[in-house]
């Protein structure tokens, strides 16, 4: 099969066509990919960022879709020829680990899932049943962005009626918690990046203001939206330890809370006021929305059908799997929202 592969730090993504696929292991299974989307996780672990790399050279990916080709032992949850949504939060089934796959005698390393590829050994728990009525290029985003920007919003903040909320960074998480907010009556929606286009999108899902933090300092933009009292609620899926602490910085004392999504690079850390806490403002951080992946997919893609989640808007630019590099290099510059790979009609 051909597969994308991150053989040096800090080097392109290497194309290679003739990479042979393991037997399948207890409780794996086997998917031919039709799409997968570019998260800014695979360019902090092209980059190094997620500290020591002990796995080289070693696949990249976790979020996608297929369909699945064959099952190993005791695997239960799906059949041969069922459509599928790959992501990297753990659902029901088998943890069955990673995988070795082999180019001749070079041994590769993969996770429980990835998907630059055009075949993927995956683990059970790590594939969650296609809703009916989802396309396999919207799925892909069910793999991570919505079940982590939306679950944020629906199985953590749930806010209250006429509350306010800001959102840090408009990638396809915070795209995907702004969308979920408009599932809720808040009074004030507050939208913040650095790129106009993603602030003008923001205004179509509902934000009633949005702020460039390249333009003006985001935390005395926020105060001065809410009377100099902070809001209520934030999200901050950014990825930086500055807009960490500008997030917690815009809730209001005495119970406002700021949620983050994102994940520094390794080794960084955030500096916030103790005498914050003291006054009652919480933070604190989210793995992938507190979704259980077979629970919130068929509830969230309920919502997209019925025009809830208008994730079509999301993706913005398709790649062919022989330009995986090119797609890294715009998601890294900002010139996409989330990139979607094409890597087979199914």
């Amino acid at each position: 099969m051909k597969a994308a592969l991150l053989e040096n730090l800090n080097k392109p993504l290497v194309i290679e066509t003739d990479i042979e696929i393991p037997p399948l292991k207890k409780g794996q299974v086997l998917v031919k990919l039709a799409y997968s989307g570019v998260c800014h996780s695979q360019i902090m672990e092209v980059e190094g960022k997620r500290g020591v790399d002990n796995y080289l050279p070693h696949m990249l990916g976790h979020e996608g879709s297929g369909i699945v080709i064959e099952t190993g032992e005791y695997v239960t949850k799906l059949k041969s020829g069922d459509k599928v949504i790959l992501g990297w939060i753990k659902g029901t089934g088998i943890d069955a680990g990673g995988t070795v796959y082999c180019q001749g005698d070079k041994k590769i390393n993969a996770g429980a899932v990835t998907t630059f590829s055009e075949y993927a050994v995956v683990s059970e728990n790590r594939c969650t049943r296609l809703p009916e009525g989802i396309p396999m290029d919207i799925a892909v985003l069910f793999g991570c962005a919505v079940p982590t920007g939306a679950g944020i919003v629906t199985n953590m903040l749930q806010p209250e009626t006429d509350s306010t909320i800001a959102v840090f960074g408009l990638g396809g998480i915070g795209m995907s918690a702004l969308m979920a907010i408009q599932l809720y009556q808040c009074k004030r929606v507050i939208a913040i990046d650095v790129n106009d286009d993603k602030l003008n999108l923001a205004k179509s899902f509902g934000a009633t203001d949005v702020i460039n933090s390249s333009l003006v300092d985001p935390v005395d933009a926020v105060m001065g939206l809410t009377g100099n009292l902070g809001v209520d609620y934030s999200v901050e899926a950014a990825g930086h330890t500055h807009t960490i602490e500008q997030a917690f910085s815009s809730v209001r004392a005495k119970g406002g809370l700021c949620v983050f999504a994102s994940h520094p690079a390794t080794g960084q850390k955030i500096s916030i006021d103790p005498y914050d806490l003291i006054l009652g403002k919480q933070i604190k951080g989210s793995w992938g929305g507190d979704s259980n992946p077979d629970r919130d997919i068929p509830l969230l893609a309920n919502l997209y059908r019925n025009g809830k989640l208008p994730l079509e808007k999301l993706i913005t630019n398709r790649y062919k799997l022989d330009n995986i590099n090119d797609a890294i290099d715009d998601l890294k510059n900002q010139r996409v929202g989330r990139p979607l790979i094409e890597i087979a009609d199914i």
